[in-house]
């Protein structure tokens, strides 16, 4: 199955809501199986986005878990980017 990246950063001043929707977003991360790769984006030393890499069938499916994304609910992102991704090394 084709990787995708979803490269989401995060609205400014917004940290609080990322604290307290971590555990929400970890278990979408968990619970969905299609998740490769996942981690905080640091800028400042402060988490301020995510980088995730999904393994799916599509564009389609990366797009749909995206929007699942318990952050996205809570409006945490300014944007959010779905595309495909082609692992070299690793």
């Amino acid at each position: 199955m084709p990787l995708f990246a979803v490269i989401c950063r995060d609205n400014p001043g917004a940290l609080q809501t990322r604290l307290d929707t971590r555990e929400a977003h970890l278990a979408h991360i968990r619970d969905s199986g299609i998740v490769a790769m996942a981690g905080p984006l640091i800028e400042d030393g402060e988490m301020r986005g995510s980088l995730v890499i999904l393994d799916c069938a599509d564009r389609g499916a990366a797009q749909a878990w995206a929007e699942a994304d318990p952050y996205r609910a809570a409006g945490l992102f300014r944007d959010v980017q779905v595309t495909e991704w082609k692992k070299v090394i690793g």
